[in-house]
């Protein structure tokens, strides 16, 4: 089975995660996609991130319908600060079946060269990348890698960022969400203050 992993912290998890991971699942060779829970990135700073069981949660709460689409929390387990070369060593050991693949933005790609064993990464597993709009988009000579696949899934222009700052302004984002996700983050308080 081939499986794309879709790294993130969802926090929130939002339609526009949902959309590319159910066209992956849908439009390329993958079986399944995995929202692998990231309990935090060596990126982001940790002031606004929900514990780790309620992303996971949400997380869950959103694929319910979904079934080529799973959560994991894998790397809840793994000593942190972790690094997706370790989660994808784990996942292996775990899953000796499955085919790993990653999946990214095209604005993530830019970056990519500063992650841990990046050469590593690119030698042993494919990636699958969907567009994505920012500043300054310049051309990735990463993109002509025999191992990157560029996937034209929608453009999506929701961020977490946004939904949370919404949130506590007050602002009805419910068409950005499922609404089961929602009604948990509305029931539970999430995010308002």
């Amino acid at each position: 089975m081939k499986v794309g992993l879709f790294f993130g912290t969802f926090n929130p998890i939002h339609v526009g995660h949902l959309i590319i991971a159910n066209y992956m699942a849908e439009f390329s060779d993958l079986d399944e996609v995995w929202f692998v829970v990231t309990p935090l990135s060596p990126f982001k700073k940790k002031s606004s991130l929900l514990d780790n069981h309620h992303r996971l949660a949400i997380t869950n709460i959103a694929i319910e319908d979904y079934p080529k689409l799973k959560a994991s929390d894998i790397e809840f387990k793994l000593s942190q600060p972790n690094y997706t070369v370790n989660s994808l060593v784990h996942l292996e050991e775990k899953y000796p079946m499955h085919e790993f693949c990653l999946i990214m933005g095209e604005d993530n790609l830019k970056g990519f060269h500063k992650w841990k064993n990046y050469e590593t990464i690119l030698q042993n597993y494919e990636l699958y990348v969907y567009p994505r709009i920012s500043e300054g988009s310049t051309e990735n000579k990463l993109l002509k890698h025999p191992k990157i696949h560029q996937v034209n899934a929608p453009i999506v222009q929701v961020s977490s960022t946004f939904i949370r700052k919404s949130i506590k302004e007050k602002k009805d984002i419910r068409a950005m969400l499922t609404p089961s996700v929602w009604k948990y983050i509305d029931e539970m308080n999430f995010y308002k203050h």
